[in-house]
């Protein structure tokens, strides 16, 4: 019964991580979601883009796995540059949401998309149901 669903389960936890990400993009991009906006910092505006776009694709899965795997290695570089530096301890130095990001995506890159996803979509035998 528990892997009955599992398929599910992975797509909406999929689906919401990467709408997360999606909205901290957001915030650098367009100053949204009670953002600042990057203000010409080159740090920021990579990060925005990343987590933008690679918010949308890994939510769509599509080219997920490599959009997975870059955003894993955002975070785990947001992490070291911006949380480290203030404590050891995520839960001190306020990185807790950034090391969940890093290895959830680290595992979307290693196992895929899933069956509910644009490149599960795109590359099934012909005749394959979904």
């Amino acid at each position: 019964m528990t892997t009955r669903y599992s398929d599910h389960v992975f797509a909406i936890t999929r689906i919401i991580f990467a709408f997360l990400f999606f909205c901290h993009g957001a915030q650098k991009l367009f100053g949204t979601f009670g953002g600042q906006g990057t203000h010409g910092q080159p740090l920021f505006l990579a990060g925005g883009i990343i987590e933008g776009f690679g918010g949308i694709l890994i939510s769509v899965g599509l080219g997920t796995r490599i959009a997975a795997f870059i955003a894993s290695g955002e975070m785990a570089a947001a992490y070291f540059l911006f949380h480290a530096p203030h404590s050891f301890w995520p839960i001190l130095n306020h990185g807790e949401i950034v090391v969940a990001l890093c290895f959830f995506f680290l595992n979307v890159a290693a196992r895929g998309a899933g069956r509910f996803s644009l490149d599960a979509l795109l590359h099934r035998p012909a005749g394959e149901k979904i």
